[in-house]
């Protein structure tokens, strides 16, 4: 299914764009509030599809007819995506916070250094060991962004604290993915749905605790149309990768993510740093992104080779 990974690499793309402008071009200071309105359109998105019978939330066909989204999907296979969603929610948040503080180039070579952080969750919690050759192109990609982030004129601790801590929280988010979408019978549309009922009201009575309602409503251009239609077009694209990243982890092997992820970096970074810049143009960071890329395309060679 190498076809259907161009398009969750597309959104990903997209999504991480439409962030960036809303974060840093309109200097949108709720990041909950953005999570929060993503997590409200998927719900309102799966529920009217499988309203509409367009989609089911089991992998068995014959499921309930209800459409109460309180029963939707029964309390006890609910309550074994709570891990699921709790990862999730830290997942989203933090990513979100993350896009922040950093330039779009760093964003996407420091991101690249999930892997290393995914090798740790796996041998964590199933003991999965990897040969000399995949460790040695992981710490190609991890000096390349080191390299890289030594020559970034606008580094902020936190927004690099922010970025490993959401390497961190994808890691622990796939680990789970991969464990509960086995064990719970709920197919790809159904762990997005309990996602949403299990984190929207968490986050929503976040928000009000910290006035982000407030803070909102007094931001200058929350009524633009433009500002409105970045809002609803993130909102989309993160409802699509959330999607794909189910389906694809059931349909994909980490492999096929990492090499086509690699051609989408490139116009990620190609593109972020025309559009929103912040990155200096000198032979080091030109040297640490070069690395960055080329360990990641050594690690996809070790894994197609089976090494």
């Amino acid at each position: 299914m190498l076809n259907f990974v161009y398009p969750k690499k597309a959104v990903t793309f997209l999504l991480l764009m439409f962030n960036k402008a809303v974060l840093s071009s309109y200097t949108f200071p709720c990041v909950n509030m953005i999570s929060l309105f993503q997590m409200i359109c998927s719900c309102l998105f799966l529920y009217t599809m499988r309203h509409w019978k367009i989609i089911s939330f089991t992998v068995d066909i014959t499921e309930s007819a209800t459409d109460s989204p309180a029963t939707i999907v029964p309390l006890k296979k609910l309550i074994c995506t709570i891990p699921l969603a709790i990862s999730y929610l830290l997942y989203m948040v933090v990513s979100m916070e993350s896009v922040r503080g950093v330039n779009v180039p760093m964003y996407t070579t420091l991101r690249r250094t999930t892997v290393a952080f995914t090798m740790i969750a796996e041998y964590l919690l199933a003991g999965k060991k990897y040969s000399y050759s995949v460790l040695g192109s992981v710490g190609i990609i991890i000096m390349g962004a080191f390299i890289a982030g030594a020559q970034d004129l606008s580094f902020d601790s936190n927004g690099y604290a922010f970025v490993f801590l959401a390497n961190i929280c994808t890691a622990v988010y796939l680990a789970s993915v991969a464990r509960v979408g086995k064990s719970s019978g709920l197919n790809s549309f159904g762990l997005m749905w309990c996602n949403g009922i299990i984190c929207g009201p968490l986050l929503l009575f976040w928000t009000i605790i910290r006035g982000d309602l407030n803070t909102i409503m007094k931001f200058p251009y929350l009524l633009s149309p433009i500002f409105q239609a970045l809002i609803m077009l993130s909102s989309i694209m993160a409802f699509l990768l959330n999607y794909c990243l189910f389906w694809n982890t059931t349909l994909n092997s980490a492999l096929t993510q990492t090499v086509c992820g690699n051609l989408k970096d490139v116009f990620t970074i190609a593109l972020g740093w025309i559009v929103f810049g912040g990155l200096p143009f000198n032979l080091w960071n030109v040297v640490g992104q070069s690395l960055g890329f080329s360990g990641s395309c050594l690690y996809a060679y070790c894994k197609l080779k089976g090494k």
